[in-house]
C-alpha cells in the first residue's frame, strides 16, 4: 500500500505543476497579442525615417554622416545581445547567445576585439561568465519597453562609432516569424551602407527645404532610426519570448498529462494485483479449511 501512496502523491504533484504551466499558458497568450501590437506599430516608423534619411542623404551627395563610412583599420567592433529577462521560453535564449558566441569567435580569429551591450538579465549573466567585454547593460525592461532606458547603454557604443574607436555596430535579437516561428539573427547597424538606407523602390526623388541645414538634420535622423532599430529589435525579440513561452509551456502541460495518464494507469495496474491477490490468499485459505 505504499507503493499506492507513493503514486497518488506523485499524480497530485504533476497534476499542480499543469495547472501552473496551462496558467503560464494563458498569460503568455494574453501578452503575445500586446507584443505583437507594439512590434507592427513599430515597424512603419523605422521605414518612414530611413526613407527620408534616404531622400535627404541623394540631395546631399557633398555630406556624408559618420555612420555611413567605414573604419576598416579599427580593430574593435561592437555587439548588442538582445535576450529575455525570464526563463522559460524554450531554446530561443540559446539560440541567440550561440550566434553571439559564434560571432566573437569569428571575430577573436580575425584579431578584432568586441564590445558588448546586454539588453536582458539571460545574455548579461552568460556573457559575464564567459568573461566578454560588457561596456553597458540595460535588464528588467517589463513587458513595455521604453526607449528612454535603452539609449543610454547604446549610446555607449553609437559614441564610440562616431569617435573611430569602432568599425561597426551588429545587433543579434530573436526575430518574430509568426506564433509557432522565430528566428535568430544578427543585423549589422553601423557603417549604414548607401543599399541599405536606399528609398524604396518606385519612390520618387524629394527636395526638401530644411532648417537649420541639411547636415544636422541628417545627423538627426540616422541617429533616430538606428534608434529605431534597436527599438524594433527589442519589441520583437519580447514577442518572439511570449510565443515561445507560449509554446513551451503547452508542450510542458501536454507532457504533465501525458505523465499523469502513465501514473494512473500504473496505479490501477497495481491496485488490481493487489486485489487478485488477496482474493487468492481468501480462495487458498478458505480451500484449506
Amino acid at each position: 500500500m505504499a507503493g499506492f501512496k507513493e503514486i497518488r502523491v506523485k499524480i497530485r504533484s504533476v497534476e499542480s505543476t499543469r495547472k501552473i504551466t496551462r496558467a503560464m499558458e494563458m498569460v503568455a497568450v494574453s501578452k503575445m497579442r500586446k507584443a505583437q501590437e507594439r512590434m507592427r506599430a513599430a515597424r512603419p516608423y523605422a521605414s518612414r525615417v530611413r526613407n527620408i534619411a534616404g531622400h535627404l542623404a541623394e540631395s546631399t551627395p557633398e555630406y556624408t554622416h559618420p555612420f555611413m563610412i567605414r573604419h576598416d583599420a579599427v580593430k574593435r567592433f561592437g555587439l548588442i545581445v538582445v535576450t529575455t529577462d525570464k526563463g522559460l521560453c524554450g531554446g530561443m535564449n540559446t539560440n541567440v547567445l550561440r550566434l553571439a558566441t559564434n560571432r566573437m569567435r569569428e571575430f577573436e580569429n580575425r584579431g578584432v576585439g568586441c564590445d558588448v551591450v546586454a539588453i536582458g538579465s539571460k545574455g548579461l549573466g552568460f556573457l559575464n561568465r564567459i568573461g566578454a567585454h560588457v561596456v553597458a547593460h540595460a535588464t528588467q525592461l517589463g513587458d513595455t519597453p521604453h526607449l528612454e532606458r535603452l539609449i543610454g547603454p547604446i549610446k555607449v557604443l553609437l559614441d564610440a562609432c562616431l569617435a573611430g574607436q569602432l568599425a561597426g555596430v551588429e545587433i543579434l535579437y530573436t526575430r518574430f516569424v509568426n506564433a509557432m516561428t522565430q528566428e535568430a539573427l544578427n543585423e549589422e547597424l553601423v557603417p549604414l551602407t548607401p543599399e541599405r538606407i536606399r528609398p524604396e523602390r518606385g519612390s520618387h526623388s524629394w527636395d526638401y527645404i530644411t532648417e537649420p541645414d541639411p547636415q544636422t538634420v541628417i545627423d538627426e535622423l540616422v541617429t533616430r532610426y538606428i534608434e529605431a532599430m534597436i527599438y524594433r529589435a527589442v519589441v520583437e525579440n519580447m514577442a518572439s519570448e511570449q510565443s515561445a513561452r507560449r509554446m513551451a509551456m503547452k508542450a510542458a502541460s501536454d507532457n504533465a498529462g501525458n505523465v499523469i495518464h502513465e501514473l494512473t494507469l500504473l496505479y490501477n495496474k497495481n491496485r488490481q494485483a493487489a486485489i487478485t491477490q488477496e482474493i487468492a490468499e481468501i480462495v487458498s485459505g478458505a480451500a484449506a479449511v
